[in-house]
C-alpha cells in the first residue's frame, strides 16, 4: 500500500494519497497519533491532508474490515536561505545563480517575486537556478518552497540596462589622463568602463553620472562601453583621441 508523497510539512497542511486495496468506507487515516482529515476515499485509494508532526511516522487507514499496516512519512522542516550568489541582475533574467541554505533537498520551485523557476538541487545545502525575467526594474522577494513549505527573507534586484546620453568633454591627448563626466541612466551598478577597449578607471556619483578616466590610446575616435549589472552599452566613437604636435 504505497502512499504519495511520502513526505510534508512540519506544519501539516500536505495532500496525501494512499492506495491498495478494500480502502472503501475509510473512518480515520492516522499519522502517528494524529487523525487526517480525509478528503476523498474510493475502495483503491484514500486521500487524506497530513496533521502537524515531526519525524518519521507511520500513516494508518482504518476500515470497517479493520486497521492497515502503517506506511512511513517523513516530515520535513521549512527551508532556510542564508544568501544568493548574486543579488541583482539584468531585467531579461537568464543568468544561473545559487541559492545556499539548509533543508533545500526537496526543492520544486524559487519565486522571483510573482516568477517561478524551476530549481536544480545539488545538495541540502545548496540549489541552483536560472533567473527569470522581472516585470519592471526593482527588488523582488526570492522564496524557495520544499516538501516543508516556503521561506522568504532573501531579495533580488532586478537591473534596467544603462544608457549614455553625453560624454564631456568627447576628446583628449592620447597620453590619457582626460577627466571626463558620463551621464545616462541605471549607471549605479557599473562594473566597467572601457575607452577604446582599455579600462578607464571611474567613479559612480549617482544614478545619472559616471567621473571617468581616460586611459592612453591611439589617435582617432574610440567607443566607449559601460558595463553595470544590468548589461552594457556601447557608444560609438563617444572620445576622440588627439595627437600631440610633433617638431
Amino acid at each position: 500500500m504505497p502512499i504519495s508523497p511520502n513526505q510534508g510539512s512540519t506544519g501539516g497542511g500536505t495532500v496525501v494519497t494512499i492506495t491498495g486495496t478494500n480502502l472503501g468506507g475509510a473512518t480515520a487515516v492516522k499519522f502517528g497519533t494524529k487523525s487526517a482529515t480525509i478528503t476523498a476515499n474510493t475502495a483503491t485509494s484514500v486521500t487524506a491532508v497530513s496533521p502537524s508532526g515531526t519525524g518519521t511516522v507511520g500513516v494508518t487507514v482504518t476500515t470497517p474490515g479493520g486497521t492497515s499496516n502503517p506506511l512511513s512519512f517523513f516530515y520535513v522542516g521549512a527551508p532556510f536561505k542564508s544568501s544568493l550568489s548574486a543579488a541583482s541582475g539584468v531585467l531579461a533574467g537568464g543568468n544561473t545563480i545559487t541559492i545556499t541554505g539548509t533543508g533545500l533537498s526537496t526543492a520544486t520551485a524559487v519565486n522571483f517575486g510573482a516568477n517561478s523557476a524551476v530549481p536544480t538541487v545539488t545538495s541540502d545545502s545548496l540549489i541552483s537556478v536560472t533567473v527569470p525575467a522581472g516585470a519592471a526594474a526593482g527588488s523582488v522577494g526570492v522564496s524557495v518552497t520544499t516538501a516543508g513549505g516556503t521561506n522568504n527573507g532573501l531579495s533580488y534586484t532586478y537591473v534596467d540596462v544603462p544608457t549614455v546620453t553625453t560624454i564631456v568633454p568627447d576628446s583628449g591627448p592620447t597620453s590619457g589622463g582626460t577627466a571626463v563626466t558620463v551621464t545616462g541612466t541605471n549607471l549605479t551598478t557599473t562594473q566597467s568602463v572601457t575607452v577604446g577597449g582599455a579600462v578607464a578607471p571611474f567613479s559612480v556619483v549617482n544614478d545619472t553620472t559616471l567621473s571617468v578616466v581616460t586611459p592612453p590610446g591611439v589617435a582617432g575616435a574610440a567607443n566607449v562601453v559601460v558595463t553595470t549589472t544590468g548589461g552594457a552599452v556601447t557608444t560609438v566613437g563617444g572620445f576622440t583621441y588627439v595627437a600631440g604636435p610633433g617638431i
